[in-house]
């Protein structure tokens, strides 16, 4: 192993490891100090962008780097072998993170065949500018590099773009994987070895990447089935699976299954190479998700009709982001709004648009007055991206994502509360609990909740358990290692503070305005008017069905007035609060 320092303001080093099969080496690209990643999700411990040579009779190149290790990563390619006597790059996918450095490769080694989907070398075509050898493979198709070397590919779109395949290996049962069973996880470790470390961020990843493609991971596991036995998983970031390969596998298949039994579909397109489109969809669908709401995304520019027309036809709810006025493909992206405008069900779906901040995204009010004169009423109000987005725009995004998740699934609330006579709905209603805000700030973003369901769970470290409804804005800032302040409410003097916090706030809104605040020292608002406060840190969350229990660590705390009583919260009823 030998591990290379680049001294700059952000630590960035390179890792190689020979042979983590026959003839097989990995370069790491260790991104230590990144906390934003993708769709500005907070990340707590870096990443890495892995990449891949396998060396046979024909030797092979399983994706590059991110562009911000140009030098670190071509030296270390170029130390390790002549680019020139590679045969092969396979793209597993063309996002910046793993081809930045696909036009450097290129004029090492001019003669190299590209190998991807037909999407992939489409975009890929933009990005690079000039002429080189291609070879476009399809689900099933074979690459035979010799000495018994056999790549077989299976297809993979929307994991979590368009272009996404997987790579296998049949001789060394490496699978080659890219974005897929990958976590943003930054450490000198290899491989998986230790599984509680990493299993927080394995979840965290998927629930923000793969989690809203649910049925397009289904579909990719069960081609998965098909090949042999995956002895490594040789991912895109973070270690590599060797360890608990079964084990963090099946858990893609329990997540997906749970989420597409969902009764609901929101139908979600958007252009993946166009402005911030795919960024923003995700961020969408990840709100969408957390209302127990399935979502299906699809690329308006490589999109079929006829699986337009079906996935419209099955939705509850409809997101669509503003493609470019003009463009190669603007016919087809024309063609398919038309085919969603026609396939509407008027009065029976709801509408959701945002702006993409691309070069000349096509004006959101003519097409929605024509979504709305079909008949849909409009979800939330259209987010309108007028500068490069911030955290504070992707969190408009996700919050706007749970208001259409819960509208088009209000039907499941009005029935658990007609069920108000069962008797077991009202035993469980006699559970009391105090009264609580839970509030939180990381980087550019703020919550709050109000939260009735608080316990003490330890003395040694000090620590207390929260259930957080999936649904709550809130729950993207409770993640391992986020910190957060327990507002304790008061007796008698709570009825203010809980009627403010418990309206409904438009999506990005400011949950703070009009009340007193202080900072605490974890960076998160304290309410003045609280009888007491916790600053808290998460430990653990332990997922149920529609909540999480959220273990943290309580590091301070005060109480502002020593003979004032919790405030305590009576329910009638258990099925709903």
């Amino acid at each position: 192993m030998v591990t290379t320092p680049l001294k700059t303001a952000k630590r960035l080093t390179i890792q190689t490891e020979v042979d983590i099969a026959a003839d097989t080496t990995t370069i790491r690209s260790l991104d230590w100090d990144r906390d934003r990643f993708d769709i500005e999700f907070g990340l707590q411990n870096g990443t890495t962008y892995n990449s891949y040579l396998i060396r046979a009779e024909k030797i092979a190149l399983v994706d590059t780097s991110h562009e911000k290790f140009r030098k670190l990563y071509l030296d270390t390619l170029t130390g390790l072998i002549d680019p020139k006597e590679i045969d092969y790059l396979i793209i597993s996918h063309t996002e910046p993170d793993h081809s930045g450095l696909v036009k450097d490769f290129l004029e090492l080694a001019p003669d190299v065949t590209v190998v991807g989907t037909k999407v992939a070398l489409q975009f890929l075509d933009g990005f690079v500018h000039q002429e080189y050898n291609k070879k476009i493979v399809k689900n099933g198709d074979k690459l035979d590099l010799g000495k018994d070397r056999v790549i077989e590919f299976i297809n993979a779109p929307n994991l979590h773009w368009p272009d996404t395949m997987l790579s296998y290996d049949w001789k060394t049962g490496v699978l080659f994987t890219c974005d897929v069973f990958g976590m943003h996880y930054c450490s000198a470790a290899v491989y998986d070895e230790d599984l509680k470390a990493i299993e927080a961020d394995y979840r965290f990843y998927y629930e923000c990447l793969m989690g809203p493609n649910a049925r397009s991971v289904l579909s990719a596991l069960k081609r998965m089935d098909k090949i042999g036995e995956v002895k490594i998983v040789a991912n895109g970031h973070g270690p590599l699976l060797k360890y608990n390969v079964r084990e963090l596998i099946e858990r893609y298949r329990t997540w997906s299954e749970a989420k597409a039994q969902a009764d609901k579909t929101v139908a979600l397109f958007y252009v993946s190479d166009y402005g911030y489109s795919d960024r923003l969809s995700q961020a969408i669908a990840k709100g969408i998700t957390k209302t127990q709401v399935a979502v299906e995304m699809m690329d308006l520019k490589s999109a079929d009709p006829q699986e337009v027309n079906e996935l419209v036809g099955r939705s509850a709810g409809i997101v669509i982001g503003m493609p470019p006025l003009s463009g190669s493909h603007s016919k087809e992206i024309t063609a398919n709004i038309g085919t969603i405008l026609a396939a509407v069900k008027p009065k029976k779906q709801v509408i959701g648009m945002f702006e993409s901040y691309g070069d000349d995204d096509e004006p959101i009010d003519p097409l929605l007055t024509k979504f709305k004169e079909a008949g849909l009423k409009e979800a939330f109000p259209a987010i309108r991206v007028k500068k490069t987005p911030c955290e504070y725009c992707y969190q408009k995004c996700e919050e706007s994502g749970t208001d259409i998740g819960q509208l088009v699934s209000i039907d499941r609330l009005v029935k658990q509360m007609k069920s108000i006579d069962s008797d077991l709905d009202r035993a469980m209603g006699r559970l009391s609990g105090g009264l609580y805000i839970i509030t939180a700030q990381k980087g550019d973003i703020t919550s709050a909740m109000l939260a009735s369901w608080v316990s003490q769970a330890s003395f040694e470290p000090p620590g207390l358990t929260i259930a957080v409804a999936k649904d709550r804005a809130i729950e993207s800032l409770m993640q391992v290692g986020d910190r957060f302040v327990l507002n304790v409410l008061e007796e008698g003097k709570y009825q203010k503070m809980m009627k403010h916090f418990l309206k409904r706030f438009k999506p990005g809104a400011d949950r703070f305005a009009g009340v007193n605040t202080q900072t605490a020292k974890n960076g998160s608002p304290i309410l003045t008017d609280a009888l007491a406060y916790l600053e808290c840190e998460v430990i653990s969350r332990m997922e149920c069905s529609d909540h999480w229990v959220v273990y943290s660590k309580v590091s301070d705390g005060r109480v502002s007035n020593p003979e004032g009583l919790t405030a305590v919260h009576h329910r009638r009823v258990g099925n709903h609060y």
